[in-house]
C-alpha cells in the first residue's frame, strides 16, 4: 500500500477504465415514440477520495525500511495516533495521504533522512443507523457508502417507514449537522 493508491484497487480501477463504454442506441419502431431515450454515463467516483480520519479508525502505517515504526495504530478519542520517536500525531480531520505527509515531515525533523511513509485505513470507524429499518444499530462503514446502501445493510425499511426521505447526521470539527435528504 502506498499513497499513490497501488494494489488491488488500482488494478480494478485500471481494468474498468480500459473496458469499453456501451451507449444505448434506440431501435426504430413502427409506432411513434413519445420521448427519445438516451444513456447518460454515471459520474466516476474516486475510491475513498475524501475520507477524513477520526477516532475509531484503525490505520496501517508503513515507514519503508523502518520495521520498528511500521505498525497498526488506532486513532484515539482525542484524535491522535502515538508513534515511536515522534509521539502523538494529530489524525482527526486529515486524509490518509495528509497524515502520511505529516508523519514523514516529523520523521525528517531529526530522525530519518528521507522517510517514505504510507497510511492505509485498515478498518473504518462504524456508522449508526436508527429509525424505521429492519435492524437498527451499529455497522462497519464501507467506502463510498450511500444512505441507500446503509439502509440495505440494516435490512431495508420497515413497513412503517417513510421511504421518500432520510435524515443524515454528520459530526466533524465544526460540530454536528443534520440534513433531510430525498
Amino acid at each position: 500500500a502506498d499513497v499513490s493508491g497501488g494494489g488491488a484497487i488500482s488494478a480494478l480501477r485500471a481494468a474498468f477504465a480500459r473496458s469499453p463504454r456501451v451507449a444505448y442506441v434506440p431501435v426504430p419502431v413502427a409506432a411513434p415514440v413519445a420521448a427519445p431515450v438516451a444513456y447518460v454515463e454515471p459520474m466516476p467516483v474516486r475510491y475513498d477520495a475524501s475520507y477524513h480520519l477520526d477516532a475509531g479508525d484503525r490505520l496501517r502505517v508503513v515507514v519503508y525500511g523502518q520495521e520498528g515504526l511500521t505498525n497498526t495504530y488506532s486513532i484515539s478519542a482525542g484524535g491522535t495516533i502515538t508513534m515511536p520517536l515522534i509521539g502523538a500525531v494529530p489524525a482527526r480531520g486529515r486524509t490518509p495521504q495528509g497524515l502520511a505527509a505529516e508523519i514523514a515531515a516529523r520523521l525528517r525533523n531529526g530522525f530519518i533522512r528521507e522517510p517514505s511513509v504510507a497510511v492505509e485505513v485498515e478498518s473504518y470507524r462504524p456508522f449508526f443507523i436508527l429509525g424505521e429499518v429492519q435492524a437498527p444499530g451499529q455497522y462497519p462503514y464501507v467506502p463510498n457508502m450511500t444512505a441507500e446502501s446503509a439502509v440495505a445493510i440494516a435490512g431495508g425499511f420497515s413497513p412503517r417507514a417513510r421511504k421518500d426521505r432520510v435524515t443524515i447526521t454528520h459530526t466533524d470539527a465544526s460540530g454536528t449537522s443534520r440534513a433531510v435528504m430525498p
